[in-house]
């Protein structure tokens, strides 16, 4: 995957300033920037808490009424292992040993993801072309319209009503069809050019898309039936992907977060910059959801520094908003959740139009 966008490399001085006063930080604070033991008990939480869901669900089988709520927070862990396990881990940025960042980045793949796919279209392209059309391929959202570059279709007059549903098939859609749909064509949008694929990656996609299958489908109908498989399916699906998608919308596709449209593919600012303009923070104060999301309501400082773990970005939020100051470049952040949400309804509907 190749692009020919260019960012402003020239007087780059914010960035300078900022990557000093954050490497300063970590020296005299005698810290890594990689996960410390709290990442690691996290880490052991969440994934004790997805076999005690999985086996009491299928093996113990509870009431009914028992399996929608557990369905409910079986959803929730799947998102919360992405976020703070899968996510760190996918950036190196969970431990300082490389091993151990690769094992724990196919937790994606234990998921239902592909960890291969996953880093050429939001380590590369997301992360380097936030919010360009044709080269972020994570604003490319079926059956929506986010950006004013994007196609208006009859349908996008709907979306206000819609997006929620599609939110919430999202992650299903994505490790039963869209995976596939890269696999065979190649390609990780409608327009990127093909990406190499290879051997080694090709034998890992289908190893483990197999055994998703039979962990996740064959055993679950095999112990409780197909129907209550379906069922706990969709109700665990839906709010993974609700969970997944709302948390990165809210973080780029807000009013105040902007979309550029490029003459001869440059792009005006530094690299940088361009990422504070693109991205919003939401609710850092609330402890719980930073807990579950795995900081990522602190999207700012992640993207700038998606090599550093989430655990430190409550500390470096304050020298990132401090050096914005200092050059007058506005720093996107929303107080609670609610106010993020409704920044992004306004967007979508904005768009319908």
């Amino acid at each position: 995957m190749s692009s020919s966008v260019k960012f402003n490399n020239v007087n780059t001085l914010f960035s300078k300033s900022l990557k000093f006063k954050i490497n300063d930080y970590f020296i005299r604070s005698y810290k890594k920037k990689t996960g410390n033991r709290r990442i690691f008990i996290k880490a052991a939480v969440l994934l004790t808490t997805f076999t005690l869901l999985y086996t009491v669900l299928v093996f113990i089988q509870p009431h009914w009424a028992i399996s929608i709520v557990l369905c409910l927070l079986f959803g929730a862990n799947l998102a919360a292992i992405g976020f703070n396990i899968m996510h760190d881990a996918g950036h190196n940025s969970f431990s300082d040993n490389k091993n151990l960042n690769t094992v724990l980045s196919y937790t994606l793949n234990l998921l239902g993801g592909n960890i291969y796919f996953w880093k050429l279209k939001h380590n590369i392209a997301h992360h380097t072309y936030t919010n360009i059309e044709g080269e972020d391929h994570d604003i490319e959202v079926k059956f929506m319209r986010i950006h004013h570059d994007q196609q208006l279709k009859k349908h996008h007059r709907y979306q206000s009503f819609y997006f929620i549903f599609l939110y919430g098939v999202s992650y299903l859609a994505w490790i039963f069809y869209q995976d596939y749909e890269k696999y065979f064509r190649q390609k990780m949008g409608g327009s990127s050019a093909k990406f190499h694929f290879p051997l080694r990656e090709r034998v890992i996609f289908w190893t483990s898309k197999v055994l998703h299958f039979a962990i996740f489908v064959v055993i679950p109908m095999l112990y409780v039936g197909w129907l209550p498989t379906l069922i706990g399916w969709g109700i665990a699906g839906a709010v993974c992907g609700i969970s997944l998608a709302t948390v990165f919308q809210l973080a780029h596709v807000v009013s105040e977060t902007e979309f550029k449209t490029l003459d001869e593919s440059k792009v005006e600012e530094e690299w940088m910059i361009h990422q504070i303009q693109s991205t919003a923070n939401f609710a850092t104060k609330n402890n719980v959801l930073t807990w579950l999301l795995g900081g990522l309501n602190f999207q700012v400082e992640h993207h700038l520094f998606p090599r550093i773990s989430h655990v430190h970005y409550p500390a470096i939020n304050k020298i990132v908003q401090q050096t914005c100051k200092e050059y007058n470049i506005q720093y996107i952040e929303f107080k609670s959740f609610r106010q993020a949400f409704l920044s992004h309804v306004k967007v979508i509907h904005a768009m319908s139009r």
